[in-house]
């Protein structure tokens, strides 16, 4: 068969690795369907993964070593190319940072922090610098910017995923900045909503016990791959694909959208919260 444009593989580790999987690939005089046949992958993703746009999962390595007979080459070598790293982000999250740009639909739950692709700058900032006190301003901002580069996903308006975010009234009214920067941080997520980028719930402090109160998590589903969960703490991030856990998470999610407040409603408190803060005035619960 024909061998495609040539990839640059010394650009990182992800396309060395990805450079060697279609060689191999060719060299077997396999096409993009006949490779993936017995996998749940699409010729997309699997494209993806050759150009280094996209990490090897673990049973896709394994299926390449069936293939193409490589005695286990692509299985053993996938973990390092997950870890290595392109950027300020935490190598726990870099799995996540790659599957935001190719979801087809973001929903997360968010009961502690305004979740990290609706912040602005000083709401991260004052994240960041919490988390990390001895860091210098140089390191701080190269990760501000970098979080704040993640929501170049809301403006492409072909590639946009939908984004459904539920987030704890806590959120709106207990805060972490200052009332101005506090004030524009939920004029950012109006301004999202009403652009139709992302649709915001949320739930109040009066409903009680309800799902997922221990967690916060990102649920990711794709037009070519299964869907994946994301949980995080302070200084680690666990990404999850085992089904049946995927779908015990995404059975949880549905249970708490359920006891949030409408998306309607939810965005006139946004605002309202928006402007208590702009005019120096809080509240402390819901009305």
């Amino acid at each position: 068969m024909a061998r495609g444009k040539d990839i640059d593989g010394s650009m990182s580790v992800p396309t060395f690795y990805g450079k060697e999987l279609r060689w191999k690939r060719e060299e077997a005089g396999l096409s993009l369907d006949a490779f993936l046949k017995g996998s749940f992958y699409s010729k997309t993703y699997l494209s993806d993964i050759e150009h280094g746009e996209r990490r090897m999962p673990l049973d896709l390595a394994q299926h390449a070593d069936l293939k193409l007979g490589t005695d286990g080459f692509f299985e053993r070598n996938c973990e390092v190319v997950r870890k290595a790293r392109r950027g300020p982000h935490a190598a726990y999250f870099e799995k996540v940072l790659e599957a935001e740009k190719h979801a087809e639909s973001i929903e997360e739950w968010c009961p502690i922090i305004i979740p990290g692709l609706l912040q602005t700058a000083p709401y991260a900032r004052a994240l960041v610098r919490a988390t990390h006190p001895a860091a210098s301003d140089e390191w701080v901002e190269e990760k501000v910017t970098a979080r704040l580069a993640r929501a170049r996903l809301f403006e492409d308006a072909h590639s946009t995923p939908e984004y459904w975010t539920i987030l704890h009234e806590s959120l709106l009214f207990d805060p972490i900045i200052s009332p101005p920067d506090m004030a524009e941080q939920l004029d950012r997520i109006v301004e999202l909503a009403e652009r139709r980028r992302v649709t915001p719930q949320i739930v109040p402090r009066t409903c009680g016990a309800h799902p997922l109160m221990a967690a916060s998590i990102k649920v990711m589903v794709f037009p070519d791959a299964p869907p994946l969960i994301y949980t995080e703490a302070s200084y680690s991030g666990d990404t999850i694909d085992d089904p049946a856990l995927v779908k015990q998470y995404r059975k949880a999610y549905d249970r708490l959208r359920a006891v949030a407040l409408s998306p309607k409603a939810s965005l006139a408190i946004v605002k309202a919260a928006a402007e208590e803060h702009r005019n120096g005035k809080q509240r402390d619960r819901l009305e």
